[in-house]
């Protein structure tokens, strides 16, 4: 199993889309091959060290996760994520 783990910190013009940005991301939950489960969500503590939004992605594969970057269910939400977030951070695991 891999899981990819990416924070985004969002540009302070965008900041009130960040509802809408999180339920894009459910959007994708089930209709990509080979991805298991998705969770996101939007910090809460908005510390100095926060970021806005999580999301969290587990896939049954290597060769799935390798799919997913330019599968057509994720490239516009990706695309537009580019759009919105100023910076962002990511781990992938594998179990």
């Amino acid at each position: 199993m891999i899981r990819h783990i990416v924070l985004f910190k969002i540009k302070d013009e965008f900041k009130s889309e960040i509802p809408t940005l999180v339920e894009n991301f459910y959007g994708m939950k089930g209709k990509i091959e080979g991805m298991t489960d998705l969770f996101s969500a939007a910090d809460f503590l908005h510390s100095g060290r926060s970021y806005d939004i999580a999301l969290i992605t587990d896939f049954d594969s290597e060769e799935a996760f390798e799919g997913y970057p330019t599968h057509p269910v994720h490239a516009p939400v990706k695309a537009h994520m580019h759009e919105v977030a100023e910076s962002s951070v990511s781990c992938d695991m594998r179990f």
